[in-house]
């Protein structure tokens, strides 16, 4: 591989600045990516000027209202083709995900399926799309972020060979966010404060009650300020989420102690937010990956397997969403508040390991270029 060569790379994923968590899986990868090689970069985005500006690739487009003719061109052009990452192969969004794959395949353009994850795949339609499509290439290879979705992908009859990397968010580093900002936003940090994190409903998370979980983070929030003397700050991953956060506040008894955050932040500010929290409850995965990556005590509320494959990975033992009950959430995050100090401890031992995993795919797009 000559030093000087620049290679044509597309990278296709949940994209396009709807959530904070899948751009930081994007400024992940670019990031390794651009340590590594000399790339002309083409990102499958819902919001191509977005992701120019946030992300300062060569080109952006949006393949969703375009047909196969029409995007087969800008796909033929690539020497590899990036599927990923993040949780992207699930009931409901596997076929349009795949789409580009499958014309990867027609046109002998290589394929690296990116740190995924995977599920929930209950249909058997999704199922045996993921299984022709990672299956159609012999040099497909694929590298997945959890051992979940590793054994999700053999049980739907995957037989490539799968790499059990980490989540690309892994290696953010944190940028300063004012706290001029802050303040703004009503967030004075000069009490404990505790970092809260809702989502919406939707196929990733299909078991989710909203009722049950507003009352659920609600009161556990009211503890959280009653018990600990603290303040809560609601930190959004997508916008949808704000209206979320809302929904929780207006079941609180002590609203006055909870701020949400409106303005718009990088995901690398988030990171270092998370920094300055003495605590966090969530639901979001990227913000119990910020939480981790910052060192700051959780207690997570797994909705999704992908959730529950981090906290694997953490060493964390959380029953699932829909088993927990007011008084087990807030007896679960009482115990963490006293143990915080051994859960930073164990979880910061870990993040060095998942570091070290989250390059692992970034190693295996530079061996399909050598090859190519």
């Amino acid at each position: 591989m000559a030093s000087d060569q620049t290679f044509r790379i597309g990278i296709s994923g949940s994209y396009g600045g709807m959530n904070l968590g899948d751009e930081a899986i994007l400024e992940g990868i670019l990031g390794e990516l651009r340590a590594s090689v000399r790339a002309e970069v083409t990102v499958f985005s819902r919001n191509p000027p977005d992701t120019l500006a946030r992300h300062k690739v060569e080109h952006a487009i949006n393949p969703r209202p375009l047909t196969r003719k029409e995007i087969t061109p800008t796909i033929r052009d690539l020497d590899l083709l990036v599927l990923g990452g993040g949780g992207i192969l699930f009931d409901g969004e596997v076929d349009a995900y795949l789409r580009e794959v499958l014309i990867a395949h027609e046109v002998d353009v290589p394929v690296l399926v990116y740190s995924i994850s995977a599920g929930p795949l209950a249909r058997r339609e999704s199922r045996l799309a993921v299984r022709e499509a990672l299956n159609a290439a012999p040099s497909t290879v694929i590298t997945v972020r959890d051992r979940l979705g590793l054994r999700l992908l053999e049980e739907v009859g995957v037989t490539h060979e799968i790499q059990l990397a980490a989540d690309p968010a892994f290696l953010l580093e944190p940028e300063p966010l004012a706290t001029e900002l802050l303040k703004a936003e009503g967030v004075t940090l000069d009490r404990h404060t505790v970092g809260f994190s809702v989502r919406e409903p939707g196929p990733a998370a299909p078991d989710i009650d909203p009722e049950q979980y507003y009352g659920l983070l609600a009161n556990a929030a009211d503890f959280v300020i009653e018990r600990f003397d603290a303040e809560v700050v609601f930190v959004p991953m997508e916008k949808y989420d704000v209206q979320h956060s809302h929904a929780v506040v207006a079941h609180m008894r002590f609203p006055e102690h909870a701020e949400i955050l409106r303005r718009r932040y990088s995901s690398r500010q988030i990171l270092d937010l998370m920094g300055r929290f003495d605590f966090a409850v969530g639901m979001r995965l990227h913000f119990l990956i910020f939480a981790a990556l910052r060192g700051t005590p959780f207690s997570p509320l797994p909705y999704a397997s992908k959730v529950s494959g981090l906290l694997e990975d953490l060493g964390m033992d959380t029953p699932p969403l829909e088993a927990i009950g007011i008084g087990q959430l807030i007896g679960r995050i009482d115990r963490k508040w006293d143990t915080r100090e051994a859960i930073r401890a164990s979880v910061s031992e870990r993040v060095p390991a998942l570091r070290a995993r989250a390059r692992l795919s970034n190693a295996a797009l530079v061996r399909m270029l050598k090859a190519a």
